[in-house]
């Protein structure tokens, strides 16, 4: 089905919305997206805040989840890739974009991207954030722009491309399933042996260096003993950016 955008000039989240219309039992057509122009109430993962800007991406999608597709955690790298393969056609140097476990997308070692995935009534709402005009200051975090790199695309045309881009993940991700992504992923992402710190959800860090993920999409990061840890959710920090 083709994306179909919805836009408005301002609301309080975009995933709020679709989950809300969700949950009040609304048909939502998969590849249908809402932009808004400005978000009041914008969410990261873990509860934060997702600031947003004149020009900037702000949007969010919903995904059915039916009897056979795979695991939803794995969407968070179908979305990721979804925004890196947008994005690389607007960069004179592609190297300069790298993916981030579990699902952050980096410029020059700087976040300008943001993907939060929840789940309702069958279905993945997941919002996306970018920066493509400009980035806010955020005390003790690196965050860039876009338009740091080069001509900024306009958002309208940003937010078709995306769209169109998410619509071919899923596909592959439906048929294929998560291998091949996991392993897209990985080639777009920081090298083995990258040392990493990990803050889990209970507030606990622990260092390493990144080896691989698991099937699930898990992280796996080898410790000073040289045993391995899994970490299934938690924010990554690239130790040597």
């Amino acid at each position: 089905m083709a994306p179909r955008i919805e836009y408005v000039a301002e609301t309080g989240s975009t995933n709020a919305d679709l989950i809300a219309r969700l949950a009040d039992g609304e048909l939502l057509p998969e590849g249908y997206w809402l932009v808004a122009d400005r978000q009041r109430q914008g969410r990261g993962r873990q509860g934060r805040s997702w600031l947003d800007g004149p020009g900037n991406f702000m949007g969010s999608t919903a995904v059915a989840l039916n009897a056979p597709d795979p695991s939803p955690a794995t969407l968070s790298f179908v979305s990721a890739l979804a925004v890196y393969e947008t994005v690389l056609p607007f960069l004179a140097a592609p190297s300069a974009l790298m993916l981030k476990w579990p699902n952050d997308v980096l410029l020059h070692g700087s976040k300008f991207c943001g993907l939060l995935l929840e789940c309702e009534r069958g279905h993945a709402v997941i919002g996306i954030g970018v920066n493509l005009s400009a980035a806010p200051d955020i005390a003790e975090r690196k965050v860039s722009a876009l338009a740091s790199a080069g001509p900024a695309p306009a958002r309208n045309a940003f937010a078709s491309a995306l769209a169109s881009q998410m619509a071919l993940e899923v596909g592959r991700w439906r048929e294929f399933g998560p291998g091949p992504i996991i392993n897209r992923w990985k080639a777009a992402a920081h090298k083995p042996g990258t040392p990493l710190s990990v803050h889990d959800n209970d507030g606990a860090r622990i260092t390493g260096t990144f080896d691989g993920l698991e099937e699930n999409g898990a992280l796996r990061l080898r410790l000073s003993d040289g045993t391995t840890h899994v970490v299934h959710a938690g924010d990554v920090t690239l130790e040597d950016h």
